[in-house]
């Protein structure tokens, strides 16, 4: 695990904390008790830091689905004053992208707010989720 402190360019700072774990499902459980700790020291309600737990391990278990055995689950938390942002990887066999048109996908957005997705040239498949605290997201009409 790493933590870091940084200066954004808006001089706001940012903490990022790194999580690597082998990528099986028996340690997902640390991952679900590290985003509940984060999101409650960005104030985030009950609610909302529930919906992160959910949401991580959702975003997890989409990934080890595809991932290369023996291989590392990396879990990034960006925390910037009212927003989490983290990001799961796992190198897979095939780089394949989870899809959107899934109810996995939709639970996701449902969840986190935003949701991306990403490969790189090596075949690790990023899941990218970002939640804004409820209490400073926009009321919907």
């Amino acid at each position: 695990m790493t933590a870091t402190d940084r200066d954004t360019s808006g001089g706001a700072a940012s903490d990022t904390v790194v999580l690597r774990l082998p990528a099986q499902g028996a340690y997902l459980s640390v991952l679900r008790t590290a985003t509940a700790s984060l999101a409650s020291r960005l104030d985030f309600t009950i609610d909302d830091i529930e919906d992160l737990r959910i949401a991580v391990d959702e975003a997890c278990a989409m990934l080890l689905s595809q991932a290369v055995a023996g291989a590392d689950l990396t879990c990034s938390f960006e925390l910037a004053g009212d927003a989490m942002a983290v990001a799961v990887s796992v190198p897979t066999f095939d780089g394949e992208l989870p899809s959107r048109d899934t109810f996995a996908w939709t639970v996701l957005t449902a969840l986190a707010g935003e949701v991306d997705s990403s490969v790189d040239l090596e075949k690790v498949v990023t899941l990218s989720l970002r939640k804004t605290r409820a209490d400073l997201q926009a009321p919907v009409q």
